[in-house]
């Protein structure tokens, strides 16, 4: 585990760089996924894994990425699969429920081990001094407080973003009708757009 970096950091890094293509497809149409969405996620990674992970050496050697690799790669076993096999019009009822769950109890934990990820990092950040530069006018950037906002920031959006894909997932019914056969006003139809346009 200590050594997963070394054996398949060059190929996690090229397949991550590979990803942000699927921002092209879903501009142009070939995906059905939401750009904004899926736009914070690749970002998500992208940092983690080229700015906290590559830049140090001794994060390298961390249990956390052995972790976030697994944790990628099985999201992203599932989900591609699903896409593919939707793309050609093939369906199964197991791929799909994978689909459509297997990110609840994952994401989440992606989200810690991110922030774990970042946690670990900081001392190395703080004595190298990796990415922390000075400004004219006796300004600088500190990288450790970058990534400490940051680390706050993946909090609030990941909380975000499972409470917005548990709510388009599990609350159609109360959202499409009231106890009197109809939502007042017609909120109810025009809240699940608003959550199916950022979340599904």
């Amino acid at each position: 585990m200590v050594d997963t970096f070394y054996a398949i950091g060059l190929v996690m890094r090229v397949c991550q760089s590979i990803s942000l293509l699927e921002l092209l497809h879903i501009c142009v149409g070939i995906e059905p996924n939401h750009l904004l969405p899926r736009f914070l996620q690749l970002t998500e990674r992208i940092i983690i894994l080229f700015v906290v992970i590559t830049s140090q050496e001794e994060v390298q050697e961390k249990y956390v990425v052995c972790v976030l690799f697994i944790f990628w790669n099985l999201l992203d076993m599932v989900r591609y699969t699903y896409s593919m096999l939707s793309v050609i019009g093939i369906s199964y009822a197991v791929l799909t429920w994978l689909s459509q769950t297997l990110w609840m109890p994952i994401y989440p934990l992606c989200v810690l081990a991110e922030a774990f990820a970042i946690y670990q990092s900081l001392p190395y950040f703080e004595s190298s001094g990796t990415y922390s530069t000075e400004l004219p006018f006796d300004l600088a950037i500190y990288f450790p407080y970058v990534l400490k906002m940051y680390l706050m920031m993946l909090f609030i959006g990941g909380a975000v973003f499972t409470l917005g894909k548990e709510m388009v997932s599990t609350t159609p019914s109360f959202l499409e009708e009231s106890p009197r056969g109809h939502y007042p006003s017609g909120h109810g139809p025009a809240l699940r757009g608003v959550l199916n346009k950022f979340f599904k």
